[in-house]
């Protein structure tokens, strides 16, 4: 895939150089070979090689509980028709989207494999050198590296004093030429709300044509509100989903943007292939499953808390997410807790560069959170 003439004339009307284009043609055509591209390349900031069997591994978000059981009938079931291109599954997938999310067509939901890489291809549709990418901090960071490959501008705002977005010191920071506005809700690695109001008051005060991307990665493990019903509202905004948390799929990618369709179309040019139709059945069977959200949720939210008793029982401090991980100040460089722990076979998250004595944990099992308890007393002593 190449950069038509056109694309290019827009590329260079929105502030890029003609090197910048270089580096544009060259993310179009790799797509996901780049090095930051796909939804798991931020996960190799996290990624650990020569890992003991009997390790506990806390660090990469992943949900241990895996894809549902109708999940895994449903992927195993279709690898015999696998060498079928089978497009048809990923309409599946994008109908019940659509229909679960009350949108009026199937125009507004584009399936991907993850959600990552459409929010890069946000970032290459709405950001430019003059029209920067706004973002918390700490926050997400596959955004602001797409952002930095292409030269375009990030804004870093550092969240509330109690972990919100600052949406408007977010609006104030974007200026009137803002070109993306990214809210990841819960946040990462925070864990922590924005409320919904304070998101609708972004896109309601927000420059024109400057667009709001609401990552809701995580938003199935809180009970906040989701955001898709201001997309119904045909709004500037995106939404992204992901199945590689609650639904517990990250090595099967699945994932999609829920958008108007103009604005999906400006992402759609970047990107092209068919989808692994193991990923689109295992998606379609854990929309099917009403039970699965609410029964999961509990159960990572019971571990959590029992988590957050623990530290407060040890006088740790830590920030109160309702997500499935969390921050722990350790009131040293991370780092440090980080190579203590490995010790310990128990591998927790990285640390953000806004806040360096913070670690990020995620929650695992029951069992695999008692282990992370006992070596953490040992490693903090």
């Amino acid at each position: 895939m190449t950069l038509s003439t056109q694309e290019q004339k827009d590329f260079l009307n929105r502030g890029f150089t003609r090197r910048n284009l270089g580096k544009i043609a060259a993310m179009v055509t790799a797509g996901a070979s780049l090095p930051f591209y796909n939804e798991s390349a931020l996960a190799q900031l996290s990624k650990v090689d020569n890992v003991p069997a009997d390790a506990v591994l806390i660090n990469a978000n992943e949900n241990p509980l895996g894809p549902s059981m109708a999940a895994r009938e449903a992927a195993a079931k279709i690898i015999a028709q696998g060498g079928r291109y089978m497009y048809g599954e990923t309409d599946k997938v994008a109908k019940l989207l659509k229909e679960q999310e009350g949108l009026k067509s199937t125009e507004y939901v584009r399936i991907y494999p993850g959600s990552s890489a459409p929010l890069h291809q946000a970032v290459l549709a709405f950001t430019s050198p003059e029209k920067p990418l706004i973002m918390g901090d700490p926050g997400y960071e596959a955004a602001g590296r797409a952002a930095k490959f292409i030269g375009a501008r990030t804004m870093m705002v550092p969240l509330t004093s109690d972990y919100r977005h600052d949406v408007k010191a977010m609006l104030k920071a974007g200026g009137p030429n803002a070109g993306l506005f990214y809210i990841c809700n819960p946040n990462n690695p925070t864990g922590t709300l924005t409320p919904k109001s304070e998101i609708e008051w972004l896109v309601a005060n927000k420059p024109k044509g400057s667009i709001v991307m609401v990552d809701e990665a995580y938003t199935h493990i809180s009970e906040a509100p989701f955001n898709t019903d201001l997309v119904a509202k045909d709004q500037d905004v995106v939404v992204l989903r992901t199945f590689s948390k609650i639904y517990g799929m990250a090595g099967l990618r699945a994932g999609a943007a829920i958008g108007r369709p103009d604005l999906l179309e400006k992402l759609a040019g970047f990107s092209a292939g068919m989808l692994p139709i193991t990923g689109m059945a295992a998606a379609s069977a854990s929309l099917s499953e009403p039970s699965l959200i609410p029964e999961r949720r509990k159960l990572i939210g019971n571990v959590r808390q029992d988590t957050f008793e623990f530290l407060e029982k040890h006088k740790f401090s830590f920030v109160p997410s309702v997500s499935n991980c969390f921050m722990v100040d350790v009131k040293q460089p991370g780092g440090n807790i980080l190579s203590s722990m490995r010790k310990e076979k128990v591998y927790i998250g990285r640390v953000w560069p806004a806040w360096p004595t913070h670690v990020r944990v995620t929650v695992g099992t029951a069992d695999e959170m008692k282990k992370f308890q006992t070596a953490f007393v040992k490693v903090m002593a």
